[in-house]
């Protein structure tokens, strides 16, 4: 006979749940949804800008490469993955970053991941210092990817937000000394979502004596940084690690989500000081963070190659082009130093999303959703996100039905009613 909990057994069952998950903010697109909820939107296909999930095909090599190594179904993948994957990571990074021979030994400074988001997520887990009188912080760019929010609070951790100045990236310059001397894990983002905007090599090197200077963990998410225009490479954290001989406190977040355009694949890795990564496998063998064989034999075979990735580049040269032809003469839309994002202000962002969707049937995201208010300022509240990740034809789609609403509703009208 099953037992039937009495009232106060279903109390003790709730309140044992970890207190740190009311902490947790709703996600973006839960925002969102809630926002939409109740709206008609037009009799027209929809047009989604709000996420940035590339929908580009998948390269023909991934995909054979999963096929042909489906029999990895029958093993357990290794937490720290095959050596011939850690190889080819380490010969791409060391060859996109100009690293010097030998600086990055596969065996010591690489591990993959299941791509960047969970690995950027669990690294806090296994970092920050638990049940401090005073928390450590976690310093992250606002607005910022909501995943390094999350990681820091339910780490027992706080977040310390730093604004986005009118270059797209905090002023690291001017945060103060005491900041710097709690923080226990630093969140850069470069190329920056949503802004677009990147770190130069001499500032990132600045970060990484400071990180020394304090011992905390420099944690770089590099996702977007081979989504650039043509002859724009940003620099990354490892070449400027190199600089300095080392990779002490520094650790590198690649994806090939956006890359390859496998979101899928869930496929990334994280490069850097090999003491943490000791550390970071140990942790990640108890969470079972392995990724499959399959999905490791496709990830050489798309670290091995470029060709695909100049071809997704000039995909979005393309969509850029068109975004500044369609809109340009009504918003300030600028081609960002890398990632595949438009962040055009437009006043009150919610107010645009929630009309644009009910009179044109196309989703965007407000900014509000991306950023928190801190020190006096909200960064994202004037601001929508577009993703331009569809094919050519939906995003010239999209954009021109954009055109057409604000030619109808201009922003000035939208934002009083």
């Amino acid at each position: 006979m099953t037992a039937i909990l009495a009232p106060e057994s279903l109390l003790m069952t709730k309140n044992s749940m970890n207190p740190l998950l009311e902490t947790l903010q709703a996600y973006p697109f839960e925002r969102l949804r809630t926002l939409l909820a109740g709206v008609t939107p037009a009799d027209k296909e929809l047009i989604d800008f709000s996420i940035g999930e590339p929908r580009h095909p998948a390269p023909a090599i991934v995909s054979e490469a999963i096929i042909e190594h489906l029999h990895g179904l029958a093993e357990y993948p290794k937490v720290l993955g095959d050596l011939r994957l850690r190889q080819a990571i380490a010969d791409w990074a060391s060859q996109r970053f100009a690293l010097p021979a030998g600086f990055l030994d596969p065996e010591r400074h690489v591990i993959p991941a299941n791509g960047s988001r969970e690995a950027l997520f669990s690294v806090a887990q296994a970092v920050l210092p638990p049940c401090q009188t005073s928390k450590p912080l976690v310093l992250l760019p606002n607005p910022f990817y909501q995943i390094y929010e999350g990681a820091a609070l339910l780490a027992g951790a706080e977040p310390y937000y730093l604004n986005c100045d009118t270059s797209g990236q905090p002023d690291f310059l001017a945060v103060e000394e005491s900041v710097w001397a709690r923080c226990a894990l630093l969140y850069i983002n470069s190329p920056h979502n949503p802004t677009g905007a990147t770190l130069p090599l001499e500032m990132l090197g600045w970060l990484i004596r400071k990180a020394r200077q304090h011992g905390f963990v420099l944690a770089a998410d590099e996702c977007y940084s081979e989504l650039y225009p043509e002859g724009g490479a940003p620099a990354g954290i490892l070449e400027a690690a190199a600089a300095t001989g080392s990779l002490a406190q520094v650790l590198a977040f690649h994806s090939l989500s956006k890359r390859s355009s496998i979101p899928g694949a869930r496929s990334g890795f994280v490069a850097g000081d090999a003491d943490i990564l000791k550390a970071f496998v140990r942790y990640r063998t108890y969470l079972g963070a392995a990724t499959p064989p399959f999905i490791q034999a496709a990830a050489i075979a798309a670290w091995r190659d470029e060709q695909h990735v100049q071809h997704t580049r000039a995909d979005y040269a393309r969509k850029f082009a068109a975004a500044h032809d369609i809109l340009g003469a009504l918003l300030p839309v600028e081609t960002p130093a890398g990632g595949f994002y438009l962040w055009p202000r437009v006043g009150d962002g919610e107010a645009f999303v929630r009309a644009l969707y009910e009179a044109e049937h196309v989703r965007c995201l407000p900014g509000a959703y991306l950023a928190r208010n801190a020190h006096g300022v909200h960064p994202g509240k004037d601001r929508v996100r577009i993703a331009l990740v569809g094919n050519l034809e939906d995003c010239v789609d999209g954009l021109q039905r954009m055109r057409h609403f604000m030619e109808q509703h201009p922003i000035s009208t939208i934002n009083k009613s």
